[in-house]
């Protein structure tokens, strides 16, 4: 019987293999690195895809049976910064007006080259309980979580992805190819389930161009800060590396803060059907491991001289779970706001939570390996674990949340499990 090690030992041989030998074999015209994310409504799926020569009109063939309606779509010419300044050209297609509870067939391309065939479902007309999974730190080696991410996609498990930084390590790398690459592995599973990312350091290259250009996020930001809906949930990115990379410039920062100030005011007025409001970013306010991080004050928590500090909006604004990576480990912790455990009791930590839920899931897998956890944890961490892994998260309804930490490399053993009741959501007192 092949172990679970053996089976990473191997996915990781082939990765170190496939990488230097993708630009020989691919062929210039054919779509590739294919991935799917929500729109401006979660009736809109936008396909984006790249190919390394320019092509006709980008087009998605798509319907519920066969290839019976078309949209066609944007390029745009991406010029890598380094030293070869190698081009690919990225294509855009919304598709809008979406049937409910329905599974759509559809490919991309154009009259020179298509893709083979996906899919995705559109979420239930009424009732849905969004199931997804949110990791942090997954690279083009050493991707140990993606065997099982690709398999449950096949299975239909999930709904969405939410990669909360440092993807590929890096994008940039090989002139984009290692980008090239991570983006192809990810396609058995971004092809099928809208893949939402948001940006960690190691997207910081060239002012992160290619995190910028090679996603498609809602709104305007360039992909650096947005939300949208699942169901009963409200899901917010922020780019916490504005606060460390000031080089790029002060005004990302207050840009995000006043959009953010804005986005949860309207989240807030919609709580009654959307109750839950979910914020996820790269580097986290609190963690109890070796990096000096974990015991200085980010400035995403306190904000730099004392402004745009984000803790306070969270509490102030309700919001219930915040997701984090950076961390190479997972860490549940306490609800907590200002230093302080707020738990709903001391029995019972999780059900009415005073603050919000902290997760860092930061155990995808890269070749930076995980990293040790300090001997002695903050007080206001719950768990800490050392596999490989992803956190699954499914909304049972209004009041009820569940949280699983999947152990990639240990059989997909459930090693945490914990459930958030809230009875009331809004801004904590």
């Amino acid at each position: 019987m092949i172990t679970m090690l053996m089976k990473t030992a191997l996915f990781i041989s082939f990765c170190a293999i496939f990488r230097p030998s993708l630009a020989s074999v691919r062929d210039p015209v054919r779509p590739e690195q294919v991935h799917i994310s929500y729109g401006e409504s979660e009736l809109e799926i936008v396909v984006t895809w790249s190919t390394m020569s320019p092509t006709p009109t980008p087009t998605v063939e798509y319907s519920l049976q066969g290839y019976q309606q078309t949209a066609t779509g944007s390029t745009k010419v991406f010029i890598d910064g380094g030293d070869e300044k190698r081009k690919q050209y990225i294509h855009r297609v919304t598709l809008t007006d979406l049937k409910p509870d329905s599974k759509y067939q559809y490919r991309c391309g154009s009259v020179e080259r298509w893709s083979i065939e996906f899919w995705f479902k559109t979420r239930p007309s009424s009732g849905w309980s969004p199931k997804l999974v949110v990791l942090g730190d997954m690279g083009s080696v050493n991707a140990v979580s993606l065997p099982t991410l690709q398999m449950r996609t096949r299975e239909g498990s999930y709904d969405a992805v939410i990669h909360v930084g440092d993807i590929a390590y890096d994008l940039a790398d090989e002139n984009g190819r290692v980008g090239d690459n991570y983006m192809n592995q990810i396609q058995p599973v971004a092809a099928y389930v809208p893949y939402m990312v948001c940006p960690g350091n190691h997207e910081r290259h060239y002012n992160f161009s290619h995190f910028r250009e090679r996603f498609t996020m809602p709104g305007s930001s360039e992909n650096l800060y947005y939300s949208f809906n699942m169901g009963p949930v409200h899901f917010v990115s922020v780019n916490t590396e504005a606060y460390w990379f000031l080089e790029f410039g002060f005004k990302l920062i207050v840009k995000q803060f006043n959009w953010l100030l804005r986005d949860l005011e309207e989240a807030n007025e919609n709580r009654s059907e959307r109750p839950w409001i979910v914020l996820y970013g790269h580097r986290p306010m609190y963690c109890s491991g070796i990096s000096p991080e974990c015991w200085q004050d980010a400035p995403t928590r306190s904000g730099l001289n004392k402004m745009f500090g984000l803790e306070k909006v969270l509490h102030d604004y309700g919001v219930d779970v915040v997701f984090w990576g950076h961390q190479h480990y997972y860490e549940r912790l306490f609800p907590i706001y200002d230093n302080v455990v707020r738990n709903g009791s001391v029995d019972e930590p999780y059900l009415n939570p005073k603050a919000p839920v902290h997760i860092i899931t930061g155990a995808g897998g890269s070749d930076d390996l995980l990293e040790p956890f300090s001997p002695v944890a903050i007080p206001s961490s719950a768990v800490r674990n050392l596999n490989y892994g992803y956190t699954e998260v499914h909304f049972l309804n209004s009041t009820h949340l569940s949280l699983k930490q999947v152990a990639t490399d240990a059989n997909n053993t459930i090693v945490d499990e914990v459930m958030i009741v809230k009875n009331a959501h809004g801004p904590y007192k």
